[in-house]
């Protein structure tokens, strides 16, 4: 399998999930993924990665059982500079919730909120640049943004962090733009007023079946039953704490 070790400005390049129960979603996306969990770092609160043959592909780190916040998972985007991107963002109306910080000598990273509601991160990589493969089993395979205020999204994400779009989807009840670099297509933002704005990791595997099934009987739930599509049949997943992700085909 191919390994990835650099990422362009814009481009998502890491995931990482905030559960309340690390131990059982360790368990969990090992089952359904394949993923080992590495070692808590106790100089990074406990933060560890997760491995797909050997190569990182998430992070994780442990909730407080106080933050009243659910279980989710979350994308950073990379930048050659930090600071400035989250200061960017927050001159286009978003809300810097946690200002560039180094993490050791792996980079620098920030995290914002856009104004549609959606949290994201930065990344400025130092010694790590992000995961290891994308669009493969186990891997990440697409990003994609939900949010209610569609055309405010496409423009802050182009102001921000500099995105080519194409529009893809442009008719009643569907507005979707892709972000694109080279003519190749590595993020979404889809039009969604039912739901809460998110950005939606999506995870490559070979059967989305049997990873379905394999999420039920580790404590998994499907919130809607798989859909076949274009793209092949697409699961739509919670972990046993609530954190939602979804699984399709990788290439």
């Amino acid at each position: 399998m191919a390994t990835r070790g650099e990422w362009f400005p814009g481009e998502p390049c890491w995931i990482d999930l905030y559960s309340k129960d690390v131990a059982r979603a360790s368990a969990f996306y090992e089952a359904v993924l394949g993923w080992t969990a590495g070692e808590q770092a106790e100089q990074f609160g406990g933060y560890f990665m997760f491995f797909s043959g050997g190569v990182p592909v998430a992070g994780c780190m442990s909730k407080d059982s106080s933050d009243p916040m659910p279980d989710a998972w979350s994308i950073y985007i990379a930048t050659p500079n930090a600071d400035e991107s989250l200061a960017r963002g927050a001159s286009h109306g978003a809300t810097v919730v946690v200002p560039a910080m180094p993490v050791g000598d792996q980079g620098t990273m920030g995290m914002m909120v856009d104004p549609g509601g959606a949290a994201v991160g930065v990344w400025t990589p130092n010694e790590f640049s992000g995961f290891g493969r994308i669009d493969e089993p186990g891997a990440p395979k697409w990003f994609e943004l939900h949010t209610g205020q569609y055309e405010d999204a496409v423009a802050f994400y182009k102001s921000v962090f500099g995105w080519e779009t194409r529009t893809v989807g442009d008719s009643p009840g569907f507005h979707y733009a892709t972000a694109d670099h080279g003519g190749r297509p590595f993020a979404g933002i889809l039009e969604d007023n039912a739901a809460a704005p998110r950005w939606e990791v999506r995870f490559g595997v070979h059967d989305t079946g049997a990873a379905a099934s394999a999420a039920l009987a580790n404590g998994g739930s499907l919130t809607r039953p798989t859909e076949e599509t274009l793209y092949g049949e697409i699961g739509y997943l919670e972990d046993p704490t609530g954190a939602a992700f979804v699984i399709q085909p990788a290439r």
